[in-house]
């Protein structure tokens, strides 16, 4: 009893609280981590989920994913997905950071309307999406034919060459209010006096930007590539409700196809699979972030 009381002495006490989190997180983390880790390592389909034996066939899930043409297509148009959609919200959102960060008249209006679609539900935004641009009745090809650009309807979500375009677009739409809020914080921790100081031996705005701003944002800088990289890698119901990995696989990702593998073709094993690919790119890639964070506090 009296070790008991010691070991809740002071700071101690903190993990007495801290144990529902750990509790919820083993429960409705930890554990269905676990059994699909499990699942990827059976041969389990519709036919012996509920009854019949479940054998073990260790890593033929995963050698089978190898030399599957659809999976590696999956992968590569999650990279490609990823890359683009980094690069396009990252870029728009630091430069509507910076002109934010000036201080006008309407800056906090224009600052709160800039998040209405990230708060929007990302189902919803796929549907305005589909309608815009849509093959018959869509705004997008209205627009591109009363221009004079286009005779004829452009099927963007039934053309393999233009699908992917309109998911990435989607996608940037949402994420560009999240890569701005994030970068106009990180604006606000440097020190003005920096800047007077840059100005007064005679520093330009580009000097100033690659000289002062990049470098001390660089913390910042990479928070936002990596949370983005993880929001953006594992993007289901917008791919989903937009193109379903259609037209012909050309817009599956990673997460789409261990849906279809699960619960369109009822390979559950497979579909585990796919989903522990995805899990371990994005431990890698934390783990990265993390390593690189610690040095940094070390430093």
């Amino acid at each position: 009893m009296k070790k008991i009381r010691k070991f809740f002495k002071y700071d101690n006490v903190g993990l007495l609280f801290a144990l529902p989190a750990f509790i919820y997180m083993l429960v409705f983390v930890g554990y269905p981590i676990v059994s699909n880790i499990i699942l990827s390592l059976q041969n389990v389909t519709v036919k012996n989920l509920t009854h019949g034996e479940r054998l073990f066939v260790f890593l033929d899930n995963y050698k089978e994913l190898i030399q599957d043409d659809v999976f590696r297509k999956a992968l590569w148009n999650t990279i490609e997905f990823t890359v683009v959609c980094l690069v396009f919200q990252f870029l728009i959102g630091f430069a509507l950071a910076l002109f934010l960060n000036k201080k006008f008249s309407f800056a906090k209006p224009v600052r709160g309307l800039l998040m209405i679609p990230w708060m929007i539900p990302m189902t919803v935004t796929a549907l305005v999406f589909k309608l815009l641009f849509a093959g018959d009745i869509g705004i997008i090809n209205y627009l591109l034919r009363s221009m004079g650009l286009i005779r004829e309807n452009i099927d963007w979500l039934t053309s393999p060459q233009t699908a992917m375009s309109v998911v990435i677009a989607a996608n940037v739409w949402i994420g560009i209010p999240f890569n701005t809020i994030l970068i106009s914080t990180g604006l606000t921790t440097i020190p003005q006096e920096v800047y007077e100081s840059a100005s007064i031996d005679g520093a330009g705005k580009v000097q100033t930007f690659f000289k002062i701003t990049l470098p001390l944002m660089r913390s910042t800088i990479e928070s936002v590539l990596v949370l983005g990289f993880i929001y953006t890698f594992k993007v289901y119901d917008l791919v989903y409700v937009l193109t379903q990995g259609g037209p012909v696989n050309s817009t599956h990702l990673l997460s789409t196809y261990s849906y279809k593998q699960s619960f369109e073709l009822f390979n559950y094993s497979m579909g585990s699979a796919v989903a522990n690919v995805l899990l371990v790119i994005l431990l890698a890639v934390g783990s990265f972030y993390l390593k690189i964070t610690m040095a940094e506090e070390e430093r």
